[in-house]
């Protein structure tokens, strides 16, 4: 009897322990399901608009338009073509208040084609159109997520536990456009936006592997004998991956309106959707004290489930003012609603991205972005040579309220006969950001982000 006991009592403290073994039990209240690396928030592409701060809705006079306000096509006069090239390099300082140990930097870096465009301007009726086909890189994932921490609870247990995770994937769109122009100052245009995988995958992939060694020590047996059970080694390993496929279809409706010869308003509105998103999950290899859990013969776990994304609603307006040919001021506002950011698994159940908990505890609020940027431009007889320069306010969702991010941005670049060469670069900061991605742990990193584009525009 006292043998069964002691048997049931130590099974007992072996499964505690394997709960605190399981993976993910460290930030088992992990919390971002969509982890958005760049800014969240939509904005459009090209190096000059960038190198303005992104404040362009109310400039958007080459072919990325489309991707800002593409009401604002209607000021091409020639058939052009665009390309825009993008580096970017994240760091992420990151702190954990109850493991201080598992603190450290994480910096992620590459390279993607930013922006695709033709477009064609014509005349039909006598009103003045334009076409466009377009490719954008909207959302970037890169991130990795490294760790490594020592828990303890009253000297009966001790982990030590390395996590190693790796996320990739980015989200763009093929857009088609048209502008048309309703009034001498007026037009107005829209983009239709097809999130596909015509060019790679849209989507992104989650590595995740996690080791787990220590000991369990456990007290004296709470009957007689009374004595004292010898230590009870802790081993489990873990594999997974995660991968996330998104399709969708939405739409950008701009306006663009010369209220003077040198006073221009425009506004913009895309469009919220719903988007399919079928997640893959493969669990590799998953073992406790040396007995192999994924899977009854050890091979690999797979299952498929077809969710949904609500993607939210963004609107934003920008007034452009130019003092002269050469010198030209614009601002922006833009406002995303997060609120409506919704998860929906495959029995129903609604939960919010960004904290990875029910609507009703996450409290999201609304983000809204400020951008200020100017450009002045050096006019010779054969060339033009610009001079930009930007600043914006561009906070990220999260729990309670907005991570507050800044940057700042600098372009220039060279016009020769038909050919348009273009460069900026930006800088993104935020510090103390990024709590909701973890919660329970005291989580917060500082996050620094340059990035650098180059655009060529041709026209014909």
């Amino acid at each position: 009897m006292i043998r069964r006991m002691r048997s049931v009592f130590l099974i007992g403290l072996i499964g505690v322990a394997l709960i605190f073994s399981l993976p993910g039990s460290v930030f088992g209240a992990y919390g971002a399901r969509v982890e958005i690396s760049s800014t969240p928030n939509p904005v459009g592409s090209g190096a000059r608009a960038l190198g303005m701060g992104g404040a362009f809705i109310a400039v958007a006079d080459d072919a990325t338009a489309a991707s800002w306000n593409p009401g604002g096509l209607i000021q091409l006069e020639k058939p052009e073509l665009s390309v825009v090239g993008a580096h970017f390099s994240r760091r992420e300082d990151r702190s954990y208040g109850i493991w201080p140990e598992a603190a450290g930097a994480q910096s992620v870096a590459g390279e993607n084609v930013n922006y695709f465009s033709m477009a064609y301007p014509f005349s039909l009726f006598h009103h003045n159109m334009v076409v466009s086909l377009n490719y954008q890189h909207l959302m970037d994932f890169s991130r990795d997520v490294n760790y490594s921490l020592n828990r303890a609870t009253s000297g009966v247990f001790q982990l030590d536990t390395d996590n190693r995770t790796a996320i990739r994937g980015s989200l763009s769109a093929v857009g088609l456009a048209y502008c048309a122009q309703v009034t001498p100052t007026f037009s107005l245009g829209f983009t239709l936006n097809f999130w596909e995988d015509w060019f790679g995958h849209n989507g992104w992939k989650k590595n995740t592997r996690e080791t787990n060694n220590g000991t369990l020590n456990p007290p004296p047996l709470p009957f007689p004998p009374f004595i004292t059970p010898p230590p009870v080694p802790m081993t489990s390993e873990y594999s997974r991956v995660d991968r996330y496929d998104f399709s969708g279809f939405n739409a950008n409706v701009g306006f663009l309106w010369n209220v003077f010869p040198s006073l221009t308003l425009g506004a913009v509105f895309k469009t919220p959707f719903t988007a399919d998103l079928d997640h893959e999950q493969v669990t590799s290899e998953y073992t406790f004290a040396g007995t192999v859990l994924a899977g009854q013969d050890g091979t690999p776990v797979t299952t498929r489930t077809d969710e949904e994304l609500d993607m939210p609603m963004a609107y934003g307006l920008g007034i452009a003012y130019r003092f002269s040919d050469e010198f030209t001021v614009s601002g922006d506002v833009y406002r995303t609603e997060w609120q409506d950011f919704v998860q929906r698994d495959a029995t129903g159940l609604e939960t919010s991205p960004i904290t990875g908990q029910s609507l009703s505890a996450s409290d999201i609020d609304p983000t809204c972005q400020a951008r200020l940027g100017a450009e002045y431009l050096f006019i010779g007889r054969k060339y033009v040579v610009p001079v930009r320069g930007g600043l914006f306010y561009d906070p990220a969702p999260s729990a309670g309220s907005p991570d507050d991010y800044y940057g700042f941005t600098l372009g220039t670049g060279l016009g020769y006969k038909r050919w348009i060469f273009d460069m900026a670069y930006q800088y993104r900061f935020g510090n103390d950001v990024g709590t909701s991605l973890m919660r329970g742990v005291d989580f917060s990193q500082d996050v620094k982000e340059h990035m650098i584009y180059v655009s060529l525009i041709v026209h014909f």
